[in-house]
């Protein structure tokens, strides 16, 4: 994890921290220091290197001058079950673009969300750009990676959340469809949506209605469309 605010959310989160790696060449300002000071408190490993050595290992353009290297905690589908009541879950099916999955997941914690579950065949959220476009969102909520259909069906099934896909053409609109209830949104790529391996069954089929003159919508904002939709209904209720 890059960068001073990043740092900063990962302190206060239950990740944990295995080492700072900092370089004073570069301004990483005042904050910067006390996540130093901090971490050191903790008893977490400190590392200081050359600049040369900083900019081979950090992954963005313009480096803050501090990383942390932290583990993943490995969360299975039954983490979900912590979340808040009625259930609100996303779902991500095949979405190839890092950068609209890290906003997926930004958009979910933003919307309440209990977590998140990526299918085989999404981007990894490990991915640099997709971590970063969480904006520290990822700490807040568990993202459940790598998953099988069968076994995400059958989770939502026993646990009687319902699932609704976000269709580019067909379906109701999503105004229509009943979200104040234990719901499971699925999001999948711009082109098609999501595949037909998760939308065989018990799936109700929305779309969001759009009188203008473009094609499509991008994926993150269409699955913000649909939380916040969620987010209505329950507040209404």
């Amino acid at each position: 994890m890059e960068g001073v605010r990043f740092m900063e959310e990962a302190l206060k989160s239950s990740f944990p921290v295995e080492m700072v790696v900092y370089c004073p060449e570069y301004n990483y300002s005042s904050r910067g220091q006390v996540l130093l000071t901090t971490a050191a408190s903790r008893g977490i490993p400190t590392l200081e290197v050359e600049k040369a050595f900083f900019r081979e290992i950090a992954e963005t353009q313009t480096p803050q001058g501090i990383l942390a290297v932290l583990k993943w905690p490995h969360y299975g589908l039954a983490k979900l079950q912590e979340g808040r009541k009625p259930a609100l879950l996303v779902i991500v099916d095949a979405v190839l673009d890092p950068g609209n999955l890290g906003a997926i997941v930004r958009s979910a914690d933003a919307a309440g969300a209990g977590g998140v579950i990526l299918l085989k065949g999404t981007v990894d959220i490990l991915n640099s750009k997709a971590l970063r476009a969480t904006m520290g969102s990822i700490f807040h909520l568990p993202v459940i990676r790598d998953c099988a259909v069968e076994e995400v069906k059958d989770f939502l099934k026993n646990h009687g959340i319902k699932m609704v896909a976000g269709v580019p053409r067909g379906g109701k609109p999503i105004f229509a469809c009943k979200l104040n209830v234990p719901c499971a949104i699925i999001a999948g790529s711009e082109p098609r949506g999501p595949g037909e391996a998760i939308l065989s069954g018990a799936v109700e089929r929305v779309h969001i209605p759009m009188p203008g003159q473009a094609e499509s919508l991008n994926v993150a904002v269409a699955t913000a469309i649909m939380l916040y939709e969620a987010v209505r209904q329950r507040s209404i209720q």
